[in-house]
């Protein structure tokens, strides 16, 4: 781990630029030590609060440097050029424009005024206060921008969980719904076939609870206990849990699967889960397909089932976060009635992509 200098040491360094500049000026001039040093004393102090105060640090750098050189002694330029960077660095661009043509408009009032000031010698410090202020601009700038960075960046991982949390709870408890009812229904009947679905949900929960508990050490970051992310190689786990609420499932694997990267292949299992949870849920279908297409450079997942069409599927936040998925990765995706009934949602997803 790097070793980083805390805040307070720059401050101190920047202090004793400030200092060593004012009081190496003040007593080279001799003239007027009275009230040099302690003017130049009072700005080598107010100069560390630059950063709490920016403007106010820059109001009173500007009124002391400004006396300082009515009297010939230019000797808290240096303190002011650090304030304008403190300004322009920690305001909005058109308040530290302002602040800043308001601290040069005032220090060059005593060149035109003073006979002790000379405009020639004003030059430079001018424009390392113009310098100064470009500096703690782009200091702004690249902080503003790095501050949308991390705001986009944890919107996408809110969506991402928002996402992974849909699709784990709304999965278990539609199939934790499904087997509980076909449980009442069959208890009189047939109390053994009962208690199986009645296990059957059970255990569903505990899937539920482990799926909830892996995303929230995620999102505590908490590296202890976390499960692997499901993947096309679970779908099996995944499509046994649907038959056993009663849904006839068929699953077909089309060429040989490759190196998938790790994100494409939650993706899809994410795809094909949400599929069965709607037709769980919507579909009112007795049979669905699952078919899985392998290529060179893409990843194919399709689900189609027998039900009702897209009359009860409608365009909820599952199909939304499925459209997601797939736009992250470049690929496409197709959900809508099928021509010989039933529903059905395609989803190509390139693997080069990754």
């Amino acid at each position: 781990m790097l070793f980083r200098i805390p805040g307070w040491v720059y401050d101190l360094v920047v202090v004793l630029i400030v200092g060593a500049t004012a009081f190496a000026q003040a007593f080279s001039d001799g003239t007027h030590l009275w009230p040099t040093v302690p003017i130049s004393l009072l700005g080598t102090i107010a100069i560390f609060f630059r950063r709490r105060r920016p403007l106010p640090v820059l109001a009173f750098e500007t009124a002391a440097t400004g006396i300082l050189i009515s009297l010939g002694v230019n000797s808290l330029t240096p303190a002011v050029i650090f304030a304008v960077v403190a300004v322009a660095s920690r305001g909005p661009r058109n308040v530290s424009l302002q602040a800043s043509g308001g601290a040069v408009g005032l220090l060059a009032l005593p060149a035109l005024i003073s006979g002790n000031a000379h405009v020639g010698r004003l030059i430079a410090p001018f424009v390392f206060l113009c310098l100064g202020w470009v500096i703690g601009d782009s200091m702004y700038t690249r902080e503003r921008e790095r501050d949308e960075r991390l705001g986009r960046a944890a919107a996408q991982e809110r969506a991402r969980i928002a996402r992974e949390l849909h699709d784990v709870v709304t999965h278990n408890v539609s199939v934790m719904v499904v087997q509980a009812a076909a449980a009442g229904e069959i208890f009189d009947k047939d109390p053994e076939r009962a208690r199986e679905a009645i296990h059957a949900v059970e255990e569903t929960g505990r899937r539920a609870l482990n799926e909830l508990r892996r995303l929230l050490g995620v999102v505590a970051n908490d590296e202890a206990d976390v499960l692997p992310q499901p993947s096309l190689g679970r779908l099996d786990e995944l499509i046994d849990r649907v038959r056993a609420a009663g849904l006839e499932v068929e699953l077909i694997e089309e060429g040989t699967p490759g190196n998938v990267p790790e994100g494409i292949g939650l993706s899809a299992y994410r795809i094909v889960q949400e599929s069965l949870t709607n037709t769980l849920k919507h579909a009112f279908a007795s049979h669905v397909t699952v078919r899985v297409r392998h290529s060179g450079d893409a990843v194919e997942v399709e689900v189609t089932d027998d039900g009702v069409g897209a009359a009860l599927h409608g365009e909820g936040r599952g199909l939304i976060g499925m459209r997601e998925r797939v736009a992250f990765y470049g690929g496409e995706l197709d959900a809508g009635s099928r021509a010989g009934g039933g529903y059905g949602v395609r989803a190509r997803i390139p693997v080069a992509a990754s």
